[in-house]
């Protein structure tokens, strides 16, 4: 809760992945990969309630197995893998009303934590802003990215006056997609969480890791069998 308006989160988890097939639900450290944000969410101070949302009655069954609230199944238009995201946050809205505050959690982002929860959160209300998405610094910069045109030669993605050197870089970030958040109101008439009114949360590169791949979910197990990274979704 932020002061009298309450907070909902929606975990959304399709079936059908066809990069990773069945990824929402394989294992992960001993548990399923949407089982960490459940617990995540579950952790957090300021969210009232967390809904999971899948057109996928497996997903289902195993979300209500480690705790999720399950209110409703998706409709099917919303898990084609083409259907805006923004969509299927806006359905939990409209089926769960009451709420000022929406957060969107990705189970494809497991290393995210709680206090990454609520520091997203706080940090829009620090700041005023209607919205706030976590990000991480980029591992390349677009300052160092290059277009090839159709003769093979490099033209610079940023123009020919870019930096010479890795120190004069300016700074660069990316969404990681482990944190959405918006006031509830406000994403009914923008449907997108980010424009030019939000602001953003830096979360570490260990704690952002999102699963899109196989490689990913290797380097995932990898991760979590060497304890390299938090792995309490309440750290």
């Amino acid at each position: 809760m932020i002061g009298s308006e309450r907070v909902l989160a929606v975990i959304p988890a399709r079936g059908g992945s066809k990069e990773v097939p069945g990824k929402n639900i394989r294992d992960a450290g001993g548990k399923p990969l949407i089982a960490w944000t459940i617990e995540a969410a579950r952790l957090s101070r300021r969210i009232d309630r967390a809904v999971f949302s899948s057109d996928d009655a497996r997903i289902i069954a195993v979300a209500r197995e480690h705790g999720a609230d399950v209110p409703f199944v998706r409709a099917a238009r919303l898990g084609d893998d083409r259907a805006p995201m923004q969509d299927v946050v806006l359905d939990a809205v409209e089926r769960c009303p009451g709420y000022e505050w929406i957060v969107l959690l990705q189970p494809t982002s497991p290393l995210r934590t709680a206090a990454d929860i609520d520091g997203a959160i706080d940090r829009c209300v620090q700041m005023k802003a209607p919205s706030c998405v976590t990000v991480c610094a980029a591992h390349e910069s677009p300052y160092w990215m290059y277009r090839m045109g159709r003769d093979g030669r490099l033209e610079p993605l940023m123009g020919p006056d870019s930096p010479g050197n890795r120190q004069e870089l300016p700074p660069v970030f990316v969404l990681n997609g482990a944190v959405y958040v918006a006031r509830t109101d406000w994403l009914r008439r923008e449907k997108n969480f980010v424009t030019a009114e939000t602001v953003a949360y830096e979360m570490p590169a260990s704690r952002s890791l999102d699963i899109d791949t196989e490689l990913d979910f290797h380097y995932l197990k990898v991760l979590l069998a060497a304890r390299d990274v938090p792995v309490s979704p309440a750290t």
